[in-house]
């Protein structure tokens, strides 16, 4: 494809980048990012992914846009109270760049509809706040192989991590089932102050860009866990398990399947998180 003047302009910053370039900036045009949530983590990542100008975003969530999401879901504004989020999300996605094609999917992600849905997309970016959902989009890419970017947050905590199927560790590498009900506090009780999920969900979309340019070195195999009190981040290391019931030598779950709803999920080993 050939850039016209104005796509130049605006994409003249990641041009001059020697890494990025002209071929960088068509590669990144020419993706496909498949965004489960448009809600706190979602927000960021499909602002900044349109800015950068990804050819193709996809959306899905079936919620209704509430005043308390504003406080951190920054794709949607006070007069979208009530509007489906995916909609909202469209207009301010195409309100950065109208070059991108956006495609909605205003429903839950389902064991049914998952393969199906992950299908057309190069790489699939995790924005959801519950348990099931988690294991669901990670067990999803594992059997359509195709790169993901986990995020969550809770409180004044968040992490990052990035998955290549069968390269690296999965999610349920790292924490193998959805913890018991009641184990983790609900998304109400336990809070979230607003910047975490623009900085987890900004550092999201990052990962993905380097999946698409091929650059630097993705989160895989490692959590980046992040400390807003503190301002520090950590690196736990991780790795496959052969003992994984997904990706281990001798797997035991060999088609998607949803786990009892939950209302929170796994931070790091031992802690908790939301989104």
């Amino acid at each position: 494809m050939n850039f016209s003047e104005d796509q130049i302009t605006r994409y003249s910053r990641h041009i001059l980048l020697p890494e990025v370039g002209g071929k960088g900036q068509k590669k990144i045009s020419q993706a496909k990012v498949f965004v489960v949530g448009a809600g706190g983590l979602g927000s960021p990542v499909a602002l900044y992914l349109a800015a950068a100008g990804i050819g193709t975003i996809g959306l899905i969530d079936s919620d209704v846009v509430d005043m308390s999401n504003l406080q951190r879901q920054v794709l949607h504004h006070t007069p979208d109270v009530g509007r489906p989020k995916v909609l909202s999300a469209k207009e301010k996605i195409l309100a950065i760049n109208p070059d991108v094609k956006v495609e909605t999917h205003e429903a839950r992600f389902t064991a049914d509809n998952a393969l199906e849905l992950i299908k057309p997309y190069d790489i699939v970016i995790d924005g959801v706040d519950n348990f099931p959902a988690k294991f669901l989009i990670n067990d999803a890419c594992y059997f359509a192989d195709k790169p993901l970017v986990h995020g969550g947050i809770l409180r004044f905590d968040g992490r990052v991590f990035s998955i290549i199927p069968k390269k690296s560790a999965c999610y349920r590498c790292i924490f193998k089932e959805p913890p018991p009900s009641g184990l983790v506090p609900s998304c109400q009780e336990a809070g979230i102050i607003g910047v975490v999920a623009g900085i987890i969900g900004t550092i999201q979309a990052t990962e993905a860009l380097k999946i698409i340019l091929g650059i630097g070195q993705p989160l895989t195999d490692r959590i980046l866990d992040f400390d807003a009190r503190t301002t520090n981040f950590r690196e736990i290391k991780t790795k496959r398990n052969p003992n994984c019931k997904l990706c281990g030598d001798r797997p035991e779950i060999t088609a998607l399947f949803e786990h009892e709803q939950e209302v929170c999920e796994l931070r790091t080993p031992g802690t908790v998180g939301i989104k």
